[in-house]
């Protein structure tokens, strides 16, 4: 008798969170895994409203998905958790976390899935691109000096690695669930956007390894859950409140204090940057766009300064945002 060969995917999990975009979430989902995907798919359902609960209830049944219900808006880091832990316990050995707006191939999934079933200890992501074909992310660096982010592919040559944090985006990457279980998922005090720049710093000081495999695409339509019907490039408030405030947030936990400090001195500049994300357009509607940047940037100030134990003889109240 000849033993049927099980599909390596089938020790898979494909984690997604919805928040209010079930239809989004089906047309991805189905257009990245097909019919007949044999490993787990785990739609995590942040609360919205009890309409969207059905529907992303009805979604998950017709396509055999199972669905975890959260009775509240977790956060992306949350969702996550809580959908890997469901994963974990039914017998998931990698991890593949997707965006709502983002879709790639079953190829695709297949050969990220060989290189992380062989090395443990990687994050693994393909190179992102927009609809359109132009590239939204691969490999990016940190760089602790300027606070600033840069493509990889662009690191200076006689730039410091001690000094960079490179990452890769939450929107598409595949881990083992060891190296899950040893990060212990995404620190939720993010709650969302900067919880993947943390969670790549986290592998590289456990010994592991970031990627992403320049071979390898996924297309991420950005926004497309927390961007007003037409507008096509102004991001939401929540993007500009939670920017604004987690980078000071990531400072706190992992940068020395001194970089933390050249940091909250260049949180006006930093700010004026997140809100450039979204075009000079959207700054006719400052409650959509200054206010949210604001609040988020003395909300990270404040923590920046909880996070930390004054120094002797030093006031912390002296340090500004306006400081050059």
């Amino acid at each position: 008798m000849v033993e049927e060969s099980v599909d390596p995917l089938a020790h898979l999990a494909v984690l997604v969170v919805n928040f209010g975009s079930h239809e989004v979430v089906e047309a991805n989902l189905t257009r990245s895994l097909g019919h007949g995907f044999p490993g787990q798919v785990v739609v995590v359902d942040n609360f919205s409203t009890e309409q969207e609960r059905d529907a992303i209830s009805e979604v998950c049944a017709r396509h055999g998905w199972t669905l975890l219900a959260l009775p509240a808006n977790e956060g992306f880091g949350g969702g996550n958790n809580r959908g890997a832990e469901v994963a974990i316990d039914r017998g998931a050995t990698e991890l593949l976390l997707v965006n709502p707006d983002a879709w790639l191939s079953e190829e695709t999934i297949r050969r990220l899935h060989e290189q992380v079933r062989a090395d443990r200890g990687l994050q693994l992501a393909p190179v992102v691109l927009r609809p359109d074909g132009s590239l939204y992310t691969a490999e990016v660096d940190l760089h602790l000096g300027l606070g600033e982010m840069r493509s990889t592919n662009r690191r200076p040559s006689d730039a410091d690695p001690g000094r960079i944090h490179t990452w890769v985006s939450g929107a598409c990457f595949m881990m083992s669930t060891e190296l899950w279980r040893r990060l212990g998922g995404f620190d939720e005090d993010y709650f969302l956007y900067w919880e993947d720049v943390d969670l790549s710093r986290r592998v590289v000081q456990l010994g592991g390894s970031v990627r992403a495999d320049p071979s390898l695409f996924a297309v991420h339509d950005e926004g497309t859950t927390h961007r007003a019907e037409g507008e096509r490039r102004a991001k939401s408030p929540i993007y500009y409140y939670y920017n604004s405030r987690n980078r000071l947030l990531y400072a706190a936990k992992l940068l020395p204090r001194d970089d933390g400090r050249r940091w909250m001195r260049q949180t006006l500049r930093a700010s004026y940057r997140i809100l450039l994300q979204g075009g000079r357009r959207q700054f006719v509607n400052p409650r959509r766009t200054i206010w949210p940047a604001l609040r988020g940037s003395l909300d990270g100030m404040r923590l920046w300064r909880s996070h930390l134990p004054a120094e002797p003889g030093v006031d912390e109240d002296t340090d500004s945002a306006t400081d050059r």
